[in-house]
C-alpha cells in the first residue's frame, strides 16, 4: 500500500487510520517508489499488487506516484504482472490516464456496494463516478484486464448485486470479485449478514452468464486474494 498510511475519507467499512488534510500533513515518501521495487525484486515476485489510501489532498490524487511505483516495479521485475488498485482520484479521468500510461498489467477499482448503501458505506464516492474510471480505463487502453470488486453482507439485496455486476459489465470490466464483508473493529459498520455459500455461487454463475471473463465470488474472496491465480483464469498469464 502506497500514498502513506492515512486516508483523506471516512469509509465505514474500513480501518485504515483517517486524516483531516486541513489540521494535519501527510507527506509523501519520495523514496517509496524504488523502496516497493527493491523489496518486491527482493522478494522475486512474479505478481505485484499496488494499492493505496485515498488521498484527496493532492492535486492528482496520488496518480503521478502510482505511475511512478508502477514504472519502479517494472524495471525491477520485468517480467512480473503488476496490478494496480487505485481509488477514483474524485473522477479526474487524467490522473487515472497517467496511471494507464504506466502501463499496469491490471487495472482494479473496487465498487465496494451497490448504488443505494453508497451513502452510508462509501460517504464521499460516487457510484457513477467509479464506473466511470473502469469504463474510461477500458475504452482508453482495451488490453488491460479491468477489475472491480464488492463487499457481500452490508444489506444489500441479490437483485442490487446483479445490477451492479450488470453496470459493471455495461463499463467493460473483465474481471469481478465478490466477498463477505467483516466488521474490522467496533468503531466500523456492523455485518448485516453473513451471506450463504450458494448465494455466493449464485453470483458467480449470473455474472458469468452476463460476458465476464471471470468471477470470484465466496465467502473469503477479496479483491486482491491470489490476484495471481485469477488472472490466469481470466486468460492473462
Amino acid at each position: 500500500m502506497i500514498l502513506g498510511n492515512l486516508c483523506t475519507r471516512g469509509c465505514t467499512f474500513c480501518s485504515v487510520p483517517k486524516f483531516n488534510p486541513r489540521k494535519q500533513e501527510s507527506p509523501l515518501d519520495p523514496e517509496e517508489p524504488d523502496n516497493v521495487a527493491r523489496m518486491a525484486a527482493g522478494m522475486g515476485l512474479k505478481y505485484v499488487v499496488i494499492t493505496s489510501v485515498n488521498r484527496d489532498d493532492l492535486p492528482d490524487g496520488g496518480s503521478g506516484h502510482f505511475a511512478r511505483t508502477v514504472r519502479a516495479v517494472r524495471a525491477a521485475l520485468p517480467e512480473a504482472k503488476i496490478e494496480v488498485l487505485t481509488p477514483d482520484f474524485c473522477g479526474d479521468l487524467d490522473a487515472v490516464r497517467a496511471v494507464l500510461d504506466a502501463d499496469p498489467s491490471v487495472f482494479n477499482h473496487n465498487m465496494e456496494t451497490v448504488p443505494r448503501l453508497y451513502r452510508s458505506v462509501r460517504p464521499q464516492a460516487d457510484y457513477r463516478q467509479s464506473l466511470r474510471v473502469l469504463e474510461f480505463a477500458k475504452r482508453s487502453r482495451p488490453e488491460i484486464l479491468t477489475k472491480s470488486g464488492l463487499m457481500a453482507g452490508l444489506g444489500e439485496k441479490p437483485a442490487e448485486v446483479e445490477q451492479l455486476l450488470r453496470d459493471l459489465r455495461d463499463a467493460g470490466t473483465d474481471v469481478a470479485t465478490i466477498g463477505q464483508y467483516l466488521q474490522p473493529t467496533r468503531r466500523n459498520r456492523p455485518v448485516r449478514e453473513y451471506v450463504p455459500p450458494a448465494q455466493f455461487d449464485a453470483y458467480r454463475d449470473y455474472g458469468l452468464s452476463i460476458g465476464f471473463k471471470a468471477v470470484f465470488s465466496g465467502p473469503f474472496v477479496r479483491s486482491s486474494y491470489m490476484a495471481e491465480h485469477v488472472e490466469a483464469q481470466a486468460g492473462l498469464c
